[in-house]
């Protein structure tokens, strides 16, 4: 640990999933599936649907709890980041809507878009902000509603995602414990693997873009999952052998979950036992980038301080990295 630095630690743990359940059950009365199909071939067995409100209601629900936990004025919150994909209008972005909502006057925020990675990404730029010294208090917030543009017409993808959101509160750390490194990478040529076509200045909304069901996510499953699963791999392996980690001195590694066979894959490209994996899938689906944080919120009490931690994601874009930290509660 880099001691006599201030680090960016995690202080607080808070999440939210709607109360609303979309079982695999429910899915087989929507479209042509089976629970058994879907379980098989992804883990999840149930998802939560968010049927009333916005996205930026979720990360108020998170703001809050991240002040309760902490002890912190919400007019302490320095600034708010949001990594989402479905914030509640193209702008303003969903931070501005969420520190109003939540009366964090003093703070600034923005949004980050790197679908699955956001939350990743998000917590990079965060704990910079801490180690400069320039803010005390920082929200860093995962949060989709991807109910909102999934098709549930289409099968291959609407049993995947779910709704939820979740963050972590960054402060300064004195002892080395916190955010320690990250890598982070991204490669434009894989825009159109895992998309939403339609919607940007691209390709306005019109009357054939809805017709032709252009505002809904797209994917090439196949491809997707050889990328996310080399990917999140290598960028894991590659940030543990630089810090001298291995799977014996590893406490916890958190994958997206994106898939149980890709969390699988790349647990045995890592060389990773199961007991040290974090994985909530089967209760929420694909939460794009609230899965992350959402993994802390249910292990939370799992974790002890100076417990050795690596992230990883991949999402559309493609974007894709891992982030080490220690965990310093």
């Amino acid at each position: 640990m880099k001691a006599n630095k201030l680090t960016a630690a995690i202080t607080a743990v808070g999440g939210y999933v709607p109360p609303d359940v979309l079982s695999n059950k429910d899915l087989e009365s929507i479209i042509e599936t089976s629970d058994a199909w879907i379980t098989s071939r992804t883990g999840i067995q149930e998802r939560r649907i968010l049927k009333q409100g916005a996205s930026s209601d979720m990360g108020v629900a998170v703001l809050k709890e991240l002040c309760e936990k902490s002890g912190t004025s919400m007019l302490d919150i320095d600034l708010v980041i949001v990594g989402t994909i479905t914030p509640d209008y193209i702008f303003p972005s969903n931070a501005n809507v969420i520190c109003d909502k939540a009366g964090a006057k003093n703070a600034w925020g923005f949004d980050l878009g790197a679908a699955c990675s956001g939350f990743l990404y998000a917590l990079s730029v965060g704990s910079q902000f801490i180690e400069t010294g320039k803010y005390k208090k920082v929200a860093v917030i995962g949060m989709d509603k991807m109910s909102s543009i999934v098709d549930y017409q289409d099968r291959n993808t609407c049993v995947i995602f779910g709704d939820g959101a979740a963050g972590v509160l960054l402060e300064p750390n004195a002892e080395g414990f916190g955010v320690q490194d990250f890598d982070l990478y991204s490669d434009g040529k894989g825009r159109e693997l895992l998309y939403q076509p339609a919607g940007g200045s691209l390709m306005p909304p019109s009357e054939d873009t809805v017709k032709n069901r252009l505002h809904y996510l797209k994917q090439d499953g196949k491809t997707v999952f050889k990328h996310a699963v080399t990917n999140m791999g290598d960028a894991t392996i590659k940030l543990m052998q630089k810090h001298n980690l291995s799977a014996e001195t590893l406490d916890w590694f958190v994958p997206h979950q994106a898939n149980m066979r890709i969390i699988d894959a790349v647990a045995d490209y890592a060389n990773f036992p199961k007991e040290k994996i974090m994985i909530n899938i089967a209760r929420y689906g694909n939460t794009t980038a609230a899965t992350l944080p959402l993994c802390f919120w249910d292990y939370e009490n799992q974790l002890k301080k100076g417990d050795k931690v690596v992230l990883a994601a991949f999402g559309g874009g493609f974007t894709w990295g891992a982030v080490y930290l220690t965990w310093a509660y």
